[in-house]
């Protein structure tokens, strides 16, 4: 079906190839007989190299001499590609250096003066050709050919129907998901509905398929069942005819396509059947629409459910959305781990192997295969010191054949291109999270990206080779930063597997010395000596890429050092240095150089010598605060694609930037004084693209040179911002500078700072802008009306602040919309903020805000009027800062979120009101109780409330809890006067339906710690600041559901009492902050059930913890995650 992934070294090649067919290499050697003739071995020589590198890519895994050589070949390569950029690079140089560059014959003569190939390039050149000849003259006795070997290592055991299900675990609600997706109508509109389950390899999707295949509840719903697994190779009538031998139980001979489908559609005609297809691989729609039309024939009902770690197979194969399968817990994995390590199944016996056990398990996490496949290297050892050596191993340095072949099976496929681009993402450490922009600029500055004959930027090509990673499940979006990316832990050992010896990762105390070879570094740091690690980097001279992570620093010479040793360098990474304040003038020799990150750096200014970096393609120099000026001659900078300033402490740009034609994206452009950089050298900058920002707008004192800027031609940029710096220069041209500075029609979102103009012009709010989904405007204190901004149809977010003038929200800004669409159709967030003399707002369009969701009003004094009465999607409310305001709530299903701040007493609930309330805020407020009469009274909003945050309301003295049934959660803070939360009589299940109880700073209550709390499933408590008790917890104060308590600020706390935490038998997390006088721990220690503790501010307990020194060490040795002191302990380091 789909081709096997190509040699890592074919894209190289390919850079090689093109690097030498360049205009620069063939005008360089142009009448240069001798070196022509090299030229046209060497590629000879590649070519014939060429052919069998596939073969020595599948034979390198089981024949050493074969990676010997492959090895010795890419050291070739890099060579050969060095110098043939720094041909190139002589080329430009001459050419950008010549005294006049529009003359081509003097550029050609000072480049001949230079005459690269006289000063030993070609000697290099005849070094690499010796090396090359010699290696092809080796391929024939390594039995290398043409075409594709095999490796037997590799070959997948096809998957069978059958399962133990008493070795799955942690399944459970994926089998209802599946089931319930299985046993209804839902995807199942075309006849035949197609459940994809997707996961990356060894997650356990074929286990998952197999128990819901085996179910009987599954198997009495179906007439006919098979299962198929789907090899990498099969093609169409492979699959068909694995199909129907499946489903008729007896070998098939026919050989043709139409014979298998002919046959296949009458055996499954007017029958309702499952068909698992396990691993599918192909992605194409084409082959998916053969296979699918004899399964046509089915009755209605009938379901495919296909297994694949391709998110594009399941988007080309999914009538459902796809099922995303992920990770064990910990908990399960170590089920599964005990499972096949004894032959009981439990640890009963070996208690001591436990401990390394479960961090062993937490190693692997949460994928299943790579469990098993530890238990099975270990399954009836007990010897400590054997599973402490396993503990210690990278996973991958156990087994290169046996280890994860799935996790293998999936690199090994990857195309060429992609295997380069993985194997990169080896200099990454574990758990760090990037960003798809900054790992596209890498790949794209190490050459890895290749342009096809579309029409596409490099940065489309990068993205992707991204998204085609993401759908291979080698990278998975963060869930903590959603926009950003991880890799599994194992994925990340894969990578560092496959990168071998021309990638390097230096962290912690590694101590291994950087091999000659190695091509790209990245280095992050520890406490000791610095310059005595680097000692290692002497040999490391060829380096290609250099990279500080994690905020790592380097001794200042230390670093003018290395930058003079690696000559060539195509990437240099100093982020976070905050000790770099300057780059040496030597920095002009990284003739190769193509990216230069310095963001966070306190970097004063840069070197002139910068400007000679002609291949520079991405400078980075985000939150470069110390940075107040760019080099004069930047605009010889000719490849620049990328330049990031945002941060900086720019006061203009650079003369004759317009000369930066090839710019894709440049974060700001700051305006200068007059006799500065004009905005007029925007115009040049035709390519820019995704979002600009344009500041101190006030120096333009000539209005046309903003409509030199055209960004009205500028169709590629999404985000602007405009910005004036408030106060300063003729309000009059600001008037006359925004109308000049009009943007395309493509824009999606623009924001107006400090803008000095009494009105906007009429293209602001114009419904000609029908993409834009976000506006902000800002500041605009002269403004004393809106422009009519309900006609934007697909507007979804506006900002309105600052407006000083403002004094009514009235018809105008509603518009004259000329679709049928009614006024901000498409709104779903509305803020209004710092508006001093806003009174009204004029609501007499009572269509408008259909979709409007969140509306916030913040510090507004002045408002009297009325809200729109009718805001049918509203769901959050807040009103802060308006202590004028009369008003009623707005009519509303749904007003799930009310947040109500500064003593609002005038705010009213009147009928008809929100049936929805979910979660209530009250802030600031003297008395809550007309509030709560309100809400008890109208529409019986208290019924429905789940969660309620009281804070900084200093006259609270009792909270009505009883008013809430369904409350779930419960906040308090800084409620210095409230003394009860539960009336007396309250029995245990009062709250029965509460989990989580914050307070904090609320000194008053601590007289309910004396009585258990009426909240028998409580999950999680807070409790801060609000004690004087010596001991805590009370023996009857917590139920035993608590699985997270958080203490502190308990400054008299000295114990903590066993006698309050024994019967906590589900306890995972346990945080103590800020109790000085805590001496120790229990005697009998904590709950074993914790898998979390942490310790911080507490001086003596902090010392009694530890590791093997503190006397309550032995107590908490068994947790998992420990930190003490803000810093995290592992219980095996």
């Amino acid at each position: 079906m789909e081709a096997l992934g190509g040699s890592v070294l074919a894209a190289l090649f390919q850079v090689l190839f093109d690097r030498m067919a360049s205009s620069e290499v063939v005008d360089s050697v142009q009448g240069r007989r001798l070196t022509i003739a090299l030229l046209k071995k060497l590629n000879s020589l590649m070519n014939s190299v060429n052919a069998v590198l596939d073969d020595a890519e599948e034979k390198q895994v089981s024949k050493p001499a074969v990676k010997m050589w492959l090895d010795e070949l890419k050291d070739a390569v890099f060579e050969a590609d060095d110098l043939f950029d720094e041909i190139s690079y002589r080329a430009l140089r001459a050419r950008l250096e010549s005294p006049s560059q529009n003359s081509i014959r003097q550029a050609t003569h000072l480049f001949s003066s230079l005459n690269p190939l006289k000063r030993g390039m070609k000697w290099k050149l005849e070094d690499v050709l010796r090396r090359i000849e010699y290696l092809v003259k080796q391929k024939d006795a390594l039995g290398l050919r043409h075409g594709i070997g095999e490796n037997p290592s590799l070959q997948r055991l096809p998957s069978t129907s059958l399962v133990d299900e008493s070795g799955v675990y942690g399944r459970d609600g994926d089998k209802r998901a599946i089931m319930g997706m299985l046993l209804s109508d839902y995807g199942s509109h075309n006849a035949v509905g197609v459940i994809p389950i997707v996961g990356m390899g060894g997650v356990g999707k074929t286990t998952l398929a197999q128990i819901v295949y085996n179910d009987n509840v599954v198997r009495e719903r179906f007439d006919l069942m098979a299962w198929v697994c789907v090899s990498k190779e099969a093609d169409v009538s492979e699959v068909t005819k694995d199909i129907l031998e499946e489903v008729t139980g007896r070998k098939c001979f026919s050989t043709t396509l139409n014979q298998l489908q002919v046959m296949l559609k009458e055996k499954l005609n007017g029958k309702k059947f499952l068909l698992v297809l396990d691993d599918v691989w192909n992605d194409k729609y084409a082959h998916w629409d053969i296979l699918l039309r004899p399964l046509k024939s089915g009755t209605e009902g009938s379901k495919v459910v296909v297994t694949t770690r391709h998110e594009t197979v399941a988007s080309v194969m999914g009538t459902v959305v796809a099922y995303h399968l992920r990770e064990l817990s910990d908990d399960d994995c170590w089920c599964l781990f005990l499972k096949h390590v004894f032959e009981e199944g439990k640890s009963g016996r070996h208690i001591e192997l436990e401990l390394i056990g479960r961090e062993m398990v937490r190693k692997c996490r949460g994928l299943p295969l790579a469990a098993k496949t530890l238990a099975g290297l270990l399954r009836a050892k007990t010897d400590v010191a054997e599973w402490e050596r396993v503990l210690k191993s990278d996973m991958w340095d156990l087994s290169n054949e046996d280890i994860l072949p799935a996790l293998r099976l999936s690199y090994h496929y990857l195309p060429s291109h992609l295997k380069q681009c993985f194997a990169y993402c080896a200099l990454f450490p574990k758990d760090y999270v990037f960003e798809k922009e900054e790992l596209v600029l890498l790949w794209m500055a190490e050459d890895f990206l290749v342009l096809g004959k579309e029409c596409k930027t490099m940065e489309e090509v990068g993205g992707e080779y991204f998204h085609d990673l993401v759908a291979r499940s080698f990278f998975q979006r963060s869930s903590v930063y959603p926009s950003c990316f991880i890799m599994h832990d194992l994925v990340n050992d894969l990578a560092k597997f496959v990168a071998g010896e021309f990638w390097f990762r230096l962290e912690g105390d590694d101590s291994r010395e950087i091999g000659k070879r190695t091509r790209h570094l990245s280095y992050t740091s520890v406490e000791h000596d610095v310059s005595k690690k680097l000692e290692s980097f002497q040999g490391a001279q060829l380096l290609r890429t250099f990279l500080l992570v994690e905020w790592s620093q380097l001794d200042e010479d230390v670093m003018r050092g290395l930058l003079q040793k690696f000559s060539r360098l195509r990437v240099l990474s100093l982020c976070c240095y905050r000790g770099l304040s300057e780059l040496p003038k030597s920095l002009s020799k990284l003739k190769h150089l193509r990216y230069m990150n310095l963001s966070g750096s306190s970097i004063r200014r840069l070197p002139a010598t910068i400007c000679k970096l002609y291949n520079l393609q991405t400078l980075i120099l985000f939150e470069c605060k110390e940075l107040v000026v760019l080099p004069t001659n930047m605009g010889r900078l000719i490849n620049l694609l990328h330049l990031d300033i945002r941060g900086t402490n720019l006061k203009n740009m650079p003369p004759q930037i317009g000369q930066l034609r090839k710019l894709l994206r440049l974060s700001d452009f700051v305006v200068g004084i007059q006799g500065d950089c004009s905005i007029k050298e925007l115009g040049e900058l035709q390519h820019l693209q995704e979002q600009l920002r344009i500041c101190s707008l006030q120096n333009v004192t000539i209005p046309r040179d903003a409509l030199q800027a055209n960004l009205k031609g500028k169709k590629n940029i999404k985000k602007l911002k405009l910005e004036w710096d408030n106060g300063d220069g003729d309000f009059m041209s600001h008037m006359e500078v925004l109308e000049q500075l009009q943007p395309h029609r493509n824009i999606e979102s623009l924001s107006i700072d400090g803008y000095g103009g009494s009105r906007f012009p009429a293209w602001v709010g114009d419904f000609y802008y029908s993409n834009m989904v976000s506006l902000k405007l800002t500041g605009c204190w002269q403004c004393s009306s809106l422009p009519p901004l309900g006609q934007l149809v697909s507007l979804e977010d506006l900002w309105i602040t600052g407006f000083d003038q403002l004094v009514v929200v009235g018809p105008d800004v509603y518009g004259n919309c000329l679709t049928k669409k009614p006024p901000f159709a498409s709104l779903k967030s509305l803020t209004f903020e710092l508006m001093p003399k806003w009174q009204e707002w004029n609501d007499e369009c009572g269509a408008a805000f259909p979709l409007l969701q969140e509306l916030y009003i913040r510090e507004c004094p002045a408002l009297t009027g009325a809200l729109p009465g009718h805001l049918p999607s509203l769901t959050t409310l807040k009103i802060e800062g308006c202590p004028q305001l009369v008003a009623s709530l707005p009519r509303s299903p749904d007003i799930l979120r009310l947040h109500l701040k500064d003593n609002n007493r005038l705010m009213r609930f009147v009928k008809p009101c929100s049936f929805g309330l979910y979660h209530l805020i009250i802030e600031g407020f003297n008395c809550i109780d007309s509030l709560l009469q309100d809400m008890e009274q109208m529409c019986g909003l208290t019924s429905s409330l789940q969660e309620i945050e009281i804070k900084n309301c200093c006259e609270v003295k009792i909270f009505p809890v009883e008013m809430f049934p369904e409350l779930k959660t419960l906040r308090f803070s800084s409620c210095p006067r409230l003394q009860r939360l539960f009336p007396p009589e309250a029995n245990n299940d009062y709250l029965k339906n509460l989990s989580s109880l914050e307070i904090m700073d609320c000194p008053g209550l601590g007289s309910f710690l004396n009585r258990r709390l009426p909240a028998p499933n409580l999950s999680r408590f807070m409790l801060l600041g609000c004690s004087n008790l010596a001991s805590f917890p009370g023996e009857k104060l917590l139920p035993s559901t608590l699985t997270s308590l958080k203490i502190g600020d308990f400054q008299n706390l000295t114990s903590l009492d066993f006698t309050g935490l024994r019967h906590l038998t589900g306890l995972r997390e346990l945080e103590i902050c800020n109790c000085p006088k805590l001496r120790s721990l229990p005697d009998e220690g904590l709950p074993f059930s914790l898998s979390s503790l942490s310790v911080f501010l507490c001086p003596l307990l902090e010392h009694r913890c530890q590791p093997y020194t503190g006397e309550d060490w032995p107590k908490i040795c068994h947790i998992p995650h420990i930190e003490i002191s803000f810093f995290q302990i592992s219980c095996q380091s």
